[in-house]
């Protein structure tokens, strides 16, 4: 049986999309995934005829975190899923400092790390029924992707705390409203309008434009790699001295509970 690819890519013209591929875990962060969104970044940047991306997601959502049940694997392994969060830490800021424009298009849940990916585009495209939110603080985590870092210069200090204190999920118009979604449309017509916002960057492709991301990225007023190494610092000392495996393990009890009625994906966040 020839496995399943993490990442599927196709191509349109100038535009490359990156499908996460997990559909039957709302594509939930593991290993496999990230290294997957990595080579395939990594593909699209040596390639001349690419000169935008888009992110999406395949099956009912963008991406509704980690996967809750790897992270617990990690912790009997390693005591710690830090260094898998290292990665997914460096590939969200690949994304933002990538010379390629990244467009996220957003459907069903962006939450926790899948949030903290479309923090890392340049522009986010969402379908109106999309759920969006921090929502770690609901499993007694932290965020390690890069949410406390880039969330409130995205949507602002107060939405940001509202989101991250609350771990509360929204709809696209309270956030479109921040100026962080540059488009809220129905979900049938999502595919068609990221990649008309994709084609547009694509158009006016070329050096100073990558070079303008730098920028944008370098001149920040935090200095956003040291934001980020504290972020992950402290979701390394929260997760040893709060016992959040324990409440891992009672989330994804109530899921496989709630699923014997009602057949839904656990093990995301």
């Amino acid at each position: 049986m020839t496995a399943q690819l993490p990442v599927i890519v196709s191509q349109t013209g100038p535009v490359r999309t990156l499908t996460m591929n997990r559909p039957q875990r709302r594509n939930a962060l593991d290993a496999h995934l990230v290294e997957g969104l990595d080579m395939e970044l990594t593909a699209a940047e040596a390639d001349p005829h690419t000169r935008a991306v888009i992110l999406a997601g395949s099956g009912r959502s963008f991406c509704a975190g980690a996967d809750l049940q790897y992270f617990l694997g990690l912790h009997a392994e390693l005591g710690s899923p830090i260094t898998f969060l290292r990665r997914v830490s460096a590939l969200v800021s690949r994304f933002e400092t990538s010379p390629l424009p990244i467009i996220a298009a957003l459907h069903g849940h962006a939450v926790a790390g899948g949030l903290e990916l479309a923090l890392g585009c340049d522009i986010v495209v969402a379908a109106d029924t999309t759920l969006i939110g921090d929502g770690h603080i609901r499993n007694n985590l932290l965020p390690a992707a890069g949410s406390s870092v880039r969330l409130p210069r995205k949507v602002g200090d107060a939405m940001a705390r509202w989101l991250a204190l609350t771990g509360s999920l929204v709809t696209p118009d309270r956030l479109a409203a921040t100026g962080w979604i540059h488009a809220v449309v129905p979900v049938s017509e999502l595919p068609a309008a990221a990649h008309g916002v994709a084609a547009e960057l694509a158009h006016h492709s070329g050096p100073a434009q990558s070079r303008f991301k730098a920028l944008l990225f370098d001149l920040t007023a935090m200095d956003p790699q040291q934001g980020l190494a504290e972020e992950l610092d402290v979701f390394n000392a929260h997760w040893a001295a709060n016992d959040v495996p324990a409440s891992l393990n009672a989330f994804l009890d109530r899921k496989s509970k709630t699923a014997q009625t009602f057949p839904s994906n656990s093990g995301q966040q």
